[in-house]
C-alpha cells in the first residue's frame, strides 16, 4: 500500500463530521491493506507511530528543510521503516544519524505526504479517527462484531494489534484474546450522573455506591512475588510507588489483578491536595508523599478470569481477598444494595470525609472497557467537566504577562477535533499562572495577537453551575460560571468529557 492512500484517507475522515462516512473511508482502507501494514496504518490514523515516542521533538523536525518530491513513491512498510530506525538510534552520533534519517523520509515524500509526517511527529494529528472511531472501523472492515473488538481491546490495551487480529483472524482470532496479568487492560469508565437519586431510578435497587476519591486511578498485577502497577492511561509506574506494591504483594494469592484508586491522605485521614498525588507519578516523585491503596474491583484471581462476572461476584472475591491479607489494601468504602437514605449517607460520609462524591455501580454487569456506558455512574454535589485547552489568552492588569484566560473544548464524540464551549481565567492561583504561563508555549500550534492556540492535548477539570444555549460558540453551548479545579495529567484528550456531556447541563 502507497503512503499517499493513508494521507488521502486522513484528508478525508478529517473533511467530513459524518460518523458514518469516517467509518466507511477508514474501513476501505483497512481492507485494502496488507497483514503487515494494519498496524502502523491504523497508529497512523489513530493520530501516534506505532513506535511510541521516537525522539523527533520540534527542533529536530524544524531542522529538516529538503525539497518534497513530485510524485508518490512511499510504500507503508517503508515509512514503518524508517519510523523503527528512528526510534532505534541511542547514543553517540544519534542526533546527525537521525537528521539522515528523516531527511531520506521527507525527501521521498511530497508535499501533503511532509505535512502528515510533520503532524504524526509532533503530536498534532488529529484527523478524526479517535479510538471510538477506528474501534467501529475495525469491526466493519473484518466483519467481527463491535463487542468483540472492543472487548479483545480492552485485553490487550493495544489498538493496531487488535486490528491485525481483527482483519486476520476475524471473531474467532479476537475471542482468543483473554486477560493475561502483567498485561494492563484498558479500564472501565463511569458516566456522569445528574444527581444520585436519579442514579439509583436508572440503575434500580441492585447496586453498590462508593465512595469517589479525589486520587488516581490505578490498575495493579501480581504474579508470585512481582507486583506492576499501571495508570488509568496504562503508563507503568510500578518503580515510582513501592509502597503500593508492597501492600498487594501482602495479600494471600499467588496471581490477582485489582482496579482501584489511589491518593495521598494526612495524618487526620483526609485527602491531599490532588497535586499532591500526581507528584508521585513523575520524574522528580516526591518521595515524601506517601500513597494508599483504595480497590473497588477485582478482575483476576488465582487462575480465574473474572472480567464476564457480574460486579456483585467481583466484589464478594474481592472482599474475602482482602479481608484475609495481612496488612490489607483498604477496600473502597461503600453500600451495597442500600435504601435511599442508606445511599445518601454515603453520599455524605464521602464529602464530609472529603472526597468528590459517589459512584453507583449496577451488579449485574460484568467489567467493559471503551465507551462511557451507564452501569457505572458517578455522582457529585459540584458540576465538573474535563475539558481540553485549545488556547490561552495573555493578561492584563495584575495578570499582564501571564498566560491567563484559557480557551476550552468539548471532545466531539464523533471524532472531530474539539468543539469549543466556553472561556476562563477563574480559580487561578499565581502558581497556576505561571505554570500555564511556562508551559503552554510547548504546545502551541499558532499565535495571533493577545492568544496563543494550543495543540489539543492538556486536559482541565472545570467546576460549572451549568450550561445555557448560546451562538457564540460553535457546539451551540456554553459554560455557566466556570473555573479551573486543576489539570489532569493522568487523563488524554481522548477521555475529555463530550460535547454531549456540556449538552446534559443545560436547565431546560
Amino acid at each position: 500500500m502507497l503512503f499517499t492512500d493513508v494521507v488521502t484517507t486522513s484528508a478525508a475522515v478529517g473533511a467530513t463530521r459524518a460518523r458514518s462516512e469516517k467509518t466507511t473511508a477508514l474501513a476501505e482502507l483497512l481492507r485494502a491493506a496488507a497483514p503487515g501494514e494494519v498496524e502502523p496504518v491504523v497508529a497512523w490514523l489513530s493520530g501516534f507511530p506505532r513506535q511510541g515516542r521516537i525522539g523527533t521533538g520540534w527542533r529536530t523536525l524544524a531542522a529538516v528543510d529538503v525539497a518534497p518530491a513530485g510524485a508518490p513513491s512511499l510504500t507503508v512498510g517503508q515509512v514503518d521503516g524508517l519510523l523503527d530506525e528512528l526510534a532505534g538510534t541511542a547514543g553517540q552520533g544519534s542526533a546527525l544519524r537521525r537528521r539522515e534519517l528523516l531527511e531520506r523520509l521527507y525527501g521521498a515524500a511530497t508535499t501533503d505526504e511532509q505535512r502528515f509526517l510533520h503532524r504524526l511527529l509532533t503530536g498534532e494529528l488529529r484527523q478524526g479517527a479517535l479510538e471510538g472511531l477506528m474501534v467501529d472501523a475495525v469491526a466493519a472492515a473484518s466483519g467481527a462484531g463491535q463487542a468483540a473488538v472492543r472487548r479483545a481491546f480492552m485485553l490487550s490495551g493495544r489498538l493496531p494489534e487488535t486490528a491485525a487480529t481483527a482483519l486476520g483472524g476475524g471473531t474467532g482470532a479476537l475471542a482468543a484474546i483473554g486477560l493475561e496479568v502483567g498485561r494492563p487492560i484498558r479500564p472501565m469508565l463511569a458516566s456522569p450522573g445528574a444527581s444520585l437519586d436519579a442514579a439509583l431510578a436508572a440503575l434500580g435497587p441492585g447496586v453498590v455506591v462508593e465512595h469517589k476519591l479525589d486520587g488516581a486511578r490505578i490498575q495493579v498485577h501480581r504474579r508470585g512475588d512481582d507486583v506492576r502497577v499501571w495508570t488509568r492511561t496504562l503508563r507503568e509506574i510500578t518503580a515510582a510507588v513501592p509502597e503500593l506494591a508492597a501492600h498487594v504483594r501482602g495479600l494471600p494469592c499467588d496471581t490477582a489483578v485489582l482496579d482501584g484508586e489511589t491518593l495521598a491522605l494526612d495524618d487526620d485521614g483526609r485527602p491531599r491536595p490532588f497535586q499532591d498525588t500526581m507528584s508521585r507519578f513523575g520524574s522528580d516523585a516526591d518521595e515524601g508523599v506517601l500513597l494508599s491503596p483504595f480497590f473497588f474491583d477485582l478482575l483476576h484471581l488465582d487462575g480465574r478470569d473474572l472480567v464476564d462476572e457480574a460486579l456483585e461476584t467481583r466484589l464478594d472475591a474481592l472482599g474475602h481477598l482482602l479481608a484475609a491479607g495481612e496488612h490489607a489494601p483498604l477496600r473502597m468504602p461503600g453500600a451495597r444494595r442500600p435504601s435511599a437514605e442508606e445511599a445518601a449517607a454515603v453520599l455524605d460520609a464521602a464529602l464530609g470525609a472529603g472526597h468528590e462524591g459517589v459512584v453507583v455501580k449496577d451488579l449485574a454487569a460484568p467489567y467493559a472497557a471503551g465507551r462511557r456506558g451507564k452501569a457505572w455512574q458517578k455522582v457529585k454535589p459540584v458540576h465538573t467537566l474535563d475539558l481540553v485547552v485549545l488556547g490561552a489568552e495573555w493578561g492584563y492588569g495584575r495578570r499582564t504577562g501571564s498566560l491567563s484566560n484559557i480557551h476550552l473544548g468539548a471532545r466531539d464524540p464523533d471524532g472531530g477535533e474539539p468543539v469549543m464551549v466556553g472561556k476562563t481565567f477563574k480559580g487561578m492561583t499565581d502558581e497556576l499562572l505561571a505554570w500555564q504561563t511556562e508551559t503552554f508555549p510547548r504546545y502551541a500550534r499558532a499565535e495571533e495577537p493577545g492568544v496563543v492556540y494550543l495543540r489539543p492535548e492538556l486536559v482541565v477539570e472545570i467546576a460549572l453551575d451549568g450550561a445555557q444555549r448560546s451562538t457564540r460558540y460553535p457546539g451551540g453551548v456554553a459554560l455557566r460560571f466556570a473555573r479551573v479545579v486543576r489539570y489532569r495529567p493522568d487523563k488524554t484528550p481522548d477521555e475529555a468529557d463530550t460535547l454531549e456531556a456540556v449538552r446534559a447541563l443545560l436547565s431546560g
